[in-house]
């Protein structure tokens, strides 16, 4: 797979070429994407939330080099998934969520409205949550579910 350029700026999406100057973060955790100009890396510095950053500028690779760069992409196969602890069976899919509670809330703290769809999804996370949790407390031989368990 021979490309004409090397990669693309991750702000603007222009085609930065091989051999051809472009500007990275100098943030350590921030060294994954490629800018094409100090313009475009100064777009991110607020998205991301740098205290002290600046754009280091760098020379792309030539083409033979470019091929190389990548590693292999390795597929990892997860075991087979565990037994839950907890017992299987037929429970009510009730809603969990105090509709008006949230939708004061949403409104106060964001203005925006609340779908009614949203209190399903929201019980299903809850459900999820909760069902991890009991099982972090049966392993600890406990009978009674915790905040810390959450």
């Amino acid at each position: 797979m021979s490309q004409s350029f090397w990669r693309k700026c991750a702000t603007c999406k222009k085609e930065i070429g091989h051999l051809k100057i472009y500007q990275k973060c100098s943030v350590s955790s921030c060294r994954k994407n490629v800018y094409c100009s100090v313009t475009c890396w100064d777009v991110h510095v607020p998205v991301m939330n740098h205290k002290s950053a600046w754009a280091e500028e760098m020379t792309a690779p030539g083409p033979e080099a470019a091929s190389d760069e990548r590693p292999k992409r390795r597929i990892i196969v997860g075991s087979k998934p565990k037994e839950s602890i907890i017992p299987k069976g037929d429970f009510p899919i009730d809603v969990l969520i105090v509709a008006s509670k949230l939708k004061n809330y949403v409104k106060e703290k964001h203005g925006m409205n609340t779908s009614g769809n949203v209190m399903e999804a929201l019980s299903e996370v809850v459900r999820r949550a909760t069902d991890d949790a009991v099982e972090k407390a049966t392993i600890d031989g406990r009978k009674t579910l915790m905040d810390r368990d959450f």
